[in-house]
């Protein structure tokens, strides 16, 4: 038996019947599956009984021959009771293996209790022993579902930060599951539901620039929130548990401990890295010049000193790291790929892009993203990512604001509330007008992500169906609740991780990579790392002179110098030039004017706003790409007008 690893990396999509599942169902699902074709392109297939019929498509880490999905586990006395399917990698499953062999081993006397030595069998076996409390243990990337032969029951999971993607659609029919939007939309006529636009998670979309958890642009399809489990039965609605509620136990450094503490950050990332190395494929490594893929790449070449690392960048001075990523790699010895994007490469890569979305997403630093992961796939099947850091460590230079806006927290609020009238009758333009604005307003008023583009007078003007009721507080006035008594930095911190981190950067992360079936892991979104940041001090995250403090400190001997203290850059996109200049304005005029959008959009008032932008008088360059990005959308899945070319990978094994 071979020294099989993680081998799981999957599209996965199902379907429970409320009753007996139809005799069409098996090929209603297999046809769908084509819709996920391109992160599985290895294999394809599916399995049923009266109940289920789940499907597959696998992306292959390991030796095909020993994993095929679903993989069947049971004790002796029903050695294939459970069913799983499964998207992800688990990093500890040798340790779980152990524990379940050392605690059970004698209840299969002379038989093993594992089969393989992958990573699926340690999730369903820690199942059957822990139960729903299995996945706490777990620690990795995934979303799988489990069905129980037994008690007629699917348990259905997904990752505490959201790195795999979840999707479920439930009707009189029964309930649709799946890793891509796309696929259930094809599974909704057995479902019982229809393709209805949900006009709430539009606005919310263009206020945040992503459709926040758990939502999604179709009123009859939701996510399983990440850190969240869900019990289905055939006929009954989804009950939904949230298993990762993160707490933030601030210990303060005392004199003297510093060292130890930062030695401690550098380990659990150390750990987490070689955890995350477990592959029989070469693992490669993004690096955007910054140092939280700097230090990823340079943890990972202390397990294998032949890594490439991957990055991509632009023509235009100011928007690209290539410089400084190449320096990176050669100081920490790794074999480097460049990918430079050029403007029409941009241009013709949207739809296919946006398909692969299956919702839009308005950051335009997944286009990039999306070249480096294709020119990556070229060399290796897994790369590692920086994703996380900063929301773990204090990283976005927004987190500084509480430091500068101190003073207004002394002020009466009645002061505080002129602070804020003034600023209404100073001009556009000038200097203090933002800072009087925001300091007159609270923590909640003021935050609610990274991506806000659009004041409610600009998205009025705009939406035909604008609700003022309905508002960013929607998403955030929950998490506010669960944070109350924290610093202000944690605070934006903890809503970061369930709005930001899981709606836009996870969602671009995965959706980018597994387009070009290359598989995505994100070392810093890990548990035990997760444990050592969670407990750093306001001071340890901000300073007046840079952000993420104690993660700088703690990497001092693993990145080079020229990267330490580097400003946050990523993957940039000359947008709000290109969208004044030759290179995108006619096509951003183009999707204006044949979009079929006008009974949801002013398409005038945005030809306005493009025009305006191209003059000068105005910066529209996000606001304009958020709506762009739904035209395109919209004329994909909803106006079918719109049809990119996908490509169609090859099956070699057909079940």
């Amino acid at each position: 038996m071979r020294n099989e690893v993680a081998c799981a990396v999957c599209g996965l999509l199902g379907f429970l019947a409320s009753n007996k599942a139809a005799p069409d169902t098996v090929d209603q699902v297999y046809n769908a599956l084509h819709c996920v074709r391109h992160r599985g392109p290895d294999e394809r297939g599916t399995w049923h009984d009266q109940h289920l019929v789940v499907g597959f498509n696998r992306l292959s880490i390991i030796d095909i021959e020993h994993s095929h999905q679903p993989l069947r586990w049971g004790p002796p006395e029903a050695p294939e009771r459970y069913a799983l399917t499964f998207n992800g990698e688990i990093y500890n499953y040798v340790e779980l293996r152990a524990q379940i062999e050392q605690a059970h081993a004698a209840e299969f006397d002379d038989q093993r209790i594992f089969r393989t030595e992958g990573d699926g069998e340690a999730i369903v076996a820690a199942f059957h022993y822990w139960g729903p409390a299995a996945v706490q243990r777990l620690r990795g990337m995934f979303a799988f579902a489990i069905w129980d032969t037994e008690t007629r029951e699917l348990f259905l999971a997904r990752d505490p930060f959201g790195i795999k993607p979840l999707f479920l659609a439930t009707g009189p029919g029964g309930t649709a599951f799946g890793s891509e939007k796309k696929s259930l939309l094809e599974l909704l006529p057995a479902v019982g539901l229809n393709d209805s636009l949900d006009p709430r998670a539009l606005e919310h979309y263009t206020v945040l620039q992503y459709v926040p958890e758990p939502e999604t642009l179709h009123r009859d399809i939701v996510r399983l929130e990440s850190g969240s489990y869900a019990t289905v039965r055939p006929g009954a609605e989804p009950a939904t548990i949230r298993y990762f509620t993160p707490t933030f136990p601030v210990r303060p450094f005392t004199p003297g401990s510093a060292a130890s503490r930062y030695r401690e950050i550098a380990a659990a990332l150390e750990d987490s890295v070689a955890k995350h190395m477990r592959a029989d494929v070469t693992v490669g490594s993004f690096l955007s010049g910054g140092i939280d893929s700097t230090a990823v790449a340079a943890l990972a070449m202390r397990h294998n000193p032949k890594l490439i690392t991957f990055t991509t960048g632009f023509e235009r001075a100011g928007y690209s790291e290539v410089d400084v990523a190449a320096e990176s790699a050669a100081a920490i010895g790794a074999r480097h790929v460049v990918k430079v994007v050029s403007p029409s490469e941009f241009i013709q890569a949207i739809p296919e892009i946006v398909w692969y979305l299956d919702d839009p997403v308005a950051d335009p630093a997944l286009v990039p993203l999306y070249f480096v992961a294709k020119e990556a796939r070229k060399h290796v099947k897994v790369v590692l990512s920086g994703e996380g850091a900063d929301e773990l460590f204090g990283g976005y230079t927004i987190y500084r604001e509480p430091l500068s806006l101190k003073p207004f927290e002394k002020l009466p609020r009645r002061l505080r509330a002129l602070a804020g009238a003034l600023s209404e009758r100073i001009p556009e333009g000038t200097r203090g007008k933002s800072l009087l604005h925001r300091g007159s307003l609270t923590l909640e008023q003021r935050y609610y992500g990274n991506a806000r583009s659009f004041s409610d007078a600009q998205l009025r003007a705009v939406l035909r169906d604008f609700r003022p009721e309905w508002t960013h507080q929607d998403v955030t006035a929950p998490l506010y609740d669960r944070s109350r008594g924290w610093d202000p930095v944690t605070r934006m911190q903890h809503l970061d991780l369930f709005t930001w981190l899981r709606g836009d950067i996870l969602v671009k992360a995965d959706k980018m990579t597994m387009a070009n079936s290359l598989e995505l892991r994100v070392p810093f979104l890990d548990a035990e790392v997760l444990a050592v940041a969670e407990r750093l001090p306001f001071d340890q995250k901000i300073t007046k002179e840079t952000t993420k403090y104690a993660l700088r400190q703690a990497l001092g001997q693993i990145v080079p110098p020229h990267v330490l203290n580097r400003a946050k850059l990523g993957f940039p996109v000359p947008l709000r030039h290109w969208l004044r200049g030759t290179e995108l304005y006619d096509w951003a005029q183009q999707q204006i004017v044949e979009s079929r959008t006008d009974h949801l959009l002013d398409k005038s008032a945005i030809s306005e706003m493009l025009v305006a932008h191209r003059a000068g008088t105005s910066d529209h360059s996000r606001r304009l790409w958020t709506l762009l990005m739904f035209m395109v959308w919209h004329g994909i899945f909803v106006e079918d007008r719109i049809k990119p070319d996908i490509q169609e990978p090859v099956y070699p094994v057909s079940l």
